[in-house]
C-alpha cells in the first residue's frame, strides 16, 4: 500500500510523535510511506525509505492550503498513493481537496478537542472516509461536530526497554516532559512548588512557546535552582526512569503519550483530572483539578513526605506500535474498498 501522511510540522508534541512511530511501523510493515510537513527538527527521525515531502501545510493562509492541495494532487497521482492520511486541522483541509483533484481516499485522525463550535471548521472531518479518535473522550466530546463516522485507535506506544528505577537519593526529583504551551499546566506547578519545602527538584523537558515566559517566573518565584529547563530532548524514557515522579498537569489532551509512557515504565504520577486522564486510570481518586494550585502543592507535598501518589493508572489499555498499526490499516482497507466500489 502506499501512504500519504500530511501534518503540519515535525517539531516536537504528540501528532509529530503518533506519525514518526505509525509511518516506521508502516515502512517496517512493507508500505510505501511519505510523509508531508513543513519540516522541523524531528526530520532526521524519520526511518529509511520514507519520503519527506517539505509544503507549508502548517500555513493557516486558505490560498497557501489550496496551492498546497494544487501542488499536491500531481503527486498523488503520479506516486500511486492508495490513501491520504491527516493529522490536524489544517492538514485535513488541504487533504480533503486532494482527495476531491485525485479520486483518493483520505482519513484524518483526531489527535485532542478543539474548543471552537463553528461548524465550519469541522467540514473536513465530516466529509473524510473515515475519523480516528485517539481516545474514547475525543470521540464522545466531539461527536456532536463530527460525522458519526469515527472509530477510537488508541496511540500506540513501542516496547519499553528499561524500567522505573527512581533517582535513588534523598533528593526527589519531579519531571515534566511537554511541550511547553499554557494548556499544559506548567505555571501551576511552578506556582504550587513555590511553596513546597523539603529536598526536590524538578527538571522540565521540552520546548515550545511558553519556554521563556516559564524560564521567566521560575526565576521571580525564586525557583532557578531547583527547576531546570533542559530543553528538547529525545530521551524520555531514561529520564522517566531515573526520576521519582512525573508531574502531568494538562488542561487539555486527547491520549496523553507522556502519561502512558511513564504509566508503561511504571512511574509514580500525579496527574490533572481530564477526561483522556480518567479513560486510564481505575477511577478519579487521586487526580487533580487543572489549575488547582493548592492541590498540586498537597498532593507533591505528600509525595515528599510519603513517596507514594494516590492515582492507578491501567497499563493493559495502551497499546503496541504494531496493534495500533494493524487497527488503522483496517481502517485504510475499508477506505479503499468503499471509494473503489
Amino acid at each position: 500500500m502506499r501512504i500519504m501522511h500530511i501534518l503540519p510540522e515535525l517539531e516536537e508534541g504528540g501528532v509529530e510523535r503518533h506519525v514518526l512511530m505509525l509511518s516506521r511501523q508502516q515502512k517496517n510493515k512493507g508500505h510505501d510511506v511519505y510523509v508531508v510537513s513543513a519540516g522541523g527538527k524531528l526530520v532526521g527521525e524519520l526511518v529509511k525509505g520514507i519520503e519527506h515531502l517539505v509544503f507549508p501545510v502548517h500555513s493557516k493562509n486558505p490560498f497557501v492550503g489550496i496551492t498546497c492541495a494544487l501542488k499536491l494532487s500531481p503527486v498523488v497521482r503520479k506516486s500511486r498513493i492508495d490513501i491520504i492520511h491527516a493529522h490536524s486541522r489544517v492538514p485535513s483541509w488541504i487533504a480533503m481537496l486532494v482527495s476531491k483533484f485525485s479520486g483518493k481516499p483520505y482519513i484524518v485522525t483526531a489527535h485532542g478537542v478543539f474548543s471552537t463550535r463553528a461548524r465550519w471548521i469541522y467540514i473536513p472531518y465530516r466529509r473524510a472516509d473515515r475519523v480516528i479518535c485517539v481516545s474514547k473522550s475525543v470521540q464522545m466530546i466531539m461527536q456532536d461536530r463530527f460525522s458519526g463516522n469515527t472509530v477510537v485507535i488508541r496511540n500506540g506506544m513501542p516496547v519499553i526497554k528499561g524500567k522505573w528505577q527512581g533517582s535513588g537519593g534523598e533528593q526527589v526529583k519531579f519531571l515534566f516532559v511537554g511541550r511547553l504551551t499554557q494548556i499544559k499546566g506548567v505555571q501551576d506547578i511552578l506556582m504550587a512548588l513555590s511553596s513546597v519545602s523539603g529536598n526536590w527538584q524538578l527538571a522540565v523537558l521540552g520546548d515550545g512557546p511558553w519556554r521563556e515566559k516559564l524560564e521567566s517566573m521560575s526565576r521571580e518565584l525564586k525557583l532557578e535552582d531547583r527547576v531546570r529547563f533542559h530543553g528538547f530532548r529525545n530521551d524520555p524514557d531514561s529520564w522517566m526512569e531515573q526520576s521519582d515522579c512525573l508531574l502531568f498537569p494538562s488542561y487539555v489532551e486527547g491520549m496523553p503519550l507522556t502519561l502512558a509512557r511513564a504509566v508503561q515504565i511504571g512511574m509514580p504520577v500525579i496527574a490533572s483530572d481530564i477526561e483522556p486522564v480518567c479513560e486510564m486510570a481505575l477511577d478519579k481518586t487521586g487526580l487533580l483539578k487543572p489549575g488547582d494550585v493548592a492541590a498540586w502543592k498537597n498532593a507533591i507535598e505528600n509525595f515528599i513526605a510519603t513517596k507514594q501518589t494516590v492515582a492507578v493508572f491501567h497499563k493493559d489499555i495502551i497499546p503496541s506500535v504494531a496493534q495500533m498499526a494493524d487497527e488503522v490499516q483496517t481502517v485504510y482497507a475499508a477506505a479503499i474498498s468503499q471509494k473503489v466500489t
